[in-house]
């Protein structure tokens, strides 16, 4: 009988652990398993922190279950109301932790700061601090004073322990990446260089809503600067002092800024946002057209223009009426 019991007592104590979590669920904890981490050091420091009620009992388990030659690397995310066989399954089966950051197309490198403090992930001010990385910047060979332009618009995983500048190297390697495939060797051909073809893909991605418009936009930016024209871009006048929300003043086109082409001759120094792939392919392959102007519809659409009578009418009916009839005016 006492031999009965001696068996027993570590059998229900096993059963016991796997069928019972080790809290209630309100405690949660982020841990790596692999980079030479064996799975018992694991389980010991899930132990430790209150994810498992014995690391011990979990390495057996998972040797039985012949799962601790097959778990996958990576960061994990649990919780103390899960049994062990589901921390094990999370595992065997890689459901690794993410922390995704998506970088849209055309934002700048001040609104993805701002993105990723609303987020948690990083501060405002060391995000854009690393974006300033001048010893970064000139390893990578990028000869600006911020990296804007040169983070790749896509997602990201944000794994804890990440500085903010691997993440910054990581966004700008992958923009080089794709220049260097897809871009460079068209360069040339256009008569650009990067930093030229990265503030005016920036300066259509700031000025498109709809997607087949981003050609029509490069087209007449381009047109613009052969004839010695100023671009007039609003969300140049903006870019620096204020988010762009689609509506300049009078008082924003007359400040004075090394970006606002409404008072500067030519192109900006460096671009004024990320552009995405579909942007830059605008700039690289425009459309012939005659279009000098634009202005928007107010559908998200835009009117183009070849003159500047032309133009004046389009302002007119799909800017100034529309105010005057809300107004109460015609």
């Amino acid at each position: 009988m006492l031999l009965v019991t001696v068996v027993l007592l570590p059998v229900s104590r096993f059963a016991l652990f796997l069928s019972l979590p080790a809290g209630d669920g309100r405690r949660a904890e982020i841990v790596e398993l692999g980079k030479g981490r064996s799975l018992r050091a694991v389980a010991q420091e899930l132990e430790r922190r209150g994810i498992l009620s014995s690391g011990r009992l979990f390495t057996l388990y998972a040797r039985l279950m012949g799962g601790d030659s097959r778990v996958k690397a990576g960061f994990y995310l649990f919780d103390d109301g899960m049994r062990p066989g589901r921390i094990l399954a999370m595992m065997l089966t890689g459901e690794i932790y993410q922390r995704l950051f998506a970088l849209p197309q055309g934002y700048s490198s001040f609104q993805a700061a701002e993105m990723l403090e609303k987020r948690g992930i990083f501060t405002k001010e060391k995000f854009l601090a690393a974006c300033r990385d001048g010893a970064m910047l000139s390893e990578l060979g990028i000869q600006a004073p911020s990296a804007e332009g040169y983070l790749f618009p896509g997602s990201y995983n944000i794994l804890p322990g990440k500085t903010e500048q691997e993440v910054v190297r990581e966004m700008i390697l992958r923009q080089q990446k794709y220049l260097k495939d897809e871009v460079r060797d068209r360069l040339k051909v256009r008569g650009l260089t990067e930093n030229e073809l990265l503030t005016l893909a920036s300066m259509v991605e700031k000025e498109a809503v709809l997607p087949a418009e981003k050609p029509l936009i490069a087209a007449v930016f381009q047109n613009r600067l052969k004839l010695g024209m100023r671009l007039q871009s609003d969300p140049t006048a903006l870019y620096g002092v204020r988010a762009f929300a689609g509506k300049v003043s009078r008082d924003d086109i007359m400040k004075q800024t090394p970006y606002n082409t409404y008072q500067i001759p030519a192109l900006p120094p460096g671009p004024i946002g990320n552009p995405g792939k579909d942007a830059i392919e605008a700039v690289l392959d425009p459309p012939t057209v005659p279009y000098l102007y634009f202005v928007g519809r107010g559908d998200g659409s835009h009117q183009f223009s070849r003159d500047l009578a032309s133009h004046n009418y389009a302002v007119n009916k799909y800017l100034k009426a529309p105010a005057a009839a809300q107004r109460g005016t015609r």
